[in-house]
């Protein structure tokens, strides 16, 4: 066993099992035989930080999607009664990559978790999971998955020492749960009660408890929700060391901030089936669009708005018109104006986001749902 060592908030030193060992060296030896046939920026895209939004960021995300598979989910249905909460949702899911899974309340998005770590069995098609069947390898996929769930709660009066050590109990190679709890930054709350934690500080414990057992796979369901912004951003930090630490992470949330900027590739799921799968970037150029607001030198109506090229949506507020569309649209909408005599000004233009994406996903489904219902 390693000593002991003191980290930061946000750091993760060197916890290490037999197991543990023996991974860290198969990944030294992948990453230095991958160096041999890409290029620096692919190779340093694991271990150097995150460019967010840069050229580290694409080619570690680039790296991930072309990684082995090891999660793969094909065709699942999920039902309760009459309610068909998953239909037909397929993906996969490399090794060392953060997926994330993106939707509305009530989407699916947290029974497909709980299918692919054997919570739920599902009614129809396949999940596997490191090549074994979440239903029919049960103890082998507990000894490779941690699950930190949306809705958790431990005895109040339980300590944090006693729940980490209860939990490593179950496993046959877990991690040292001192050097877990010090990594996670709340060794020194070993000895409090569960009921006296903060709301950080019981997600902290959370997290061990998902990471006590020395998992391949961690499945975090909704972590940061109700955090203050210093206690998330503090997480988000102990995600992204879980990852360098060579943990694939399955990640639900409904903060699009922390999509992108955790996660390589999404999954948008929508009334129980996936309206996007790509990465984030790649989610937010094709359906979030961009966004054009100005003021016109004279009255433009929608009709004349809707004949230049690009323009989808049209909103207006007081003075100010405020068109989407697609990425060309500044230039397509202020050259056609100009050419009918009406000039542009307080111009302000930006590319949509991933918000943008996910708002104009779900909306589409929902018009499509009442147009059906009407019909």
């Amino acid at each position: 066993m390693l000593p002991r060592c003191r980290a930061e908030v946000g750091q993760w030193p060197p916890i290490v099992s037999t197991r543990e060992r023996e991974r860290e060296r198969r990944w030294t030896h992948e990453v230095n035989d991958q160096s041999n046939h890409s290029s620096s920026d692919d190779t340093r895209s694991r271990g150097t930080g995150r460019a967010h939004g840069g050229a580290a960021q694409s080619a570690r995300r680039a790296g991930t999607v072309n990684a082995a598979e090891v999660v793969t989910v094909q065709h699942l249905v999920k039902r309760y009664g009459r309610l068909r909460a998953v239909s037909d949702v397929s993906f996969s899911i490399g090794e060392g990559e953060i997926f994330g899974i993106i939707g509305p309340n009530g989407a699916g998005k947290t029974t497909c978790v709980e299918c692919i770590s054997g919570l739920r069995a599902p009614d129809a098609g396949s999940i596997s999971v490191y090549g074994l069947s979440p239903q029919k390898d049960r103890n082998k996929i507990r000894e490779l998955v941690g699950v930190q769930l949306q809705e958790s709660a431990l005895p109040p009066r339980l300590k944090v020492s006693e729940a980490v050590r209860l939990f490593a109990s179950f496993y046959l190679n877990p991690l040292d749960p001192d050097e877990l709890l010090e990594s996670l930054g709340i060794k020194q709350f070993e000895n409090s009660a569960f009921k006296s934690l903060s709301g950080g500080q019981k997600q902290r414990l959370s997290i061990a408890l998902a990471l006590v057992g020395n998992p391949k796979l961690a499945i975090l369901d909704e972590l940061t929700t109700g955090l203050d912004p210093e206690a998330r951003r503090e997480t988000w930090s102990l995600i992204e060391r879980m990852r360098d630490r060579g943990v694939t992470v399955i990640l639900v949330t409904h903060f699009m901030d922390e999509a992108e900027r955790l996660c390589d590739r999404l999954a948008l799921i929508n009334r129980g089936t996936v309206r996007a799968l790509d990465t984030p970037e790649a989610i937010a150029a094709t359906a979030g669009g961009s966004r054009l607001r100005f003021v016109p030198s004279q009255p433009v109506d929608d009709q004349t708005l809707r004949t230049i090229p690009g323009v989808r949506d049209i909103e207006r507020k007081q003075r100010y018109v405020t068109v989407t569309g697609t990425r060309d649209l500044a230039s397509s909408v202020i050259t056609a104006l100009a050419a009918i005599g009406v000039r542009v000004s307080d111009v302000e233009a930006r590319a949509g986001n991933l918000e943008d994406a996910f708002l104009k996903l779900t909306q589409d489904d929902a018009s499509t749902a009442e147009g059906a219902a009407e019909t």
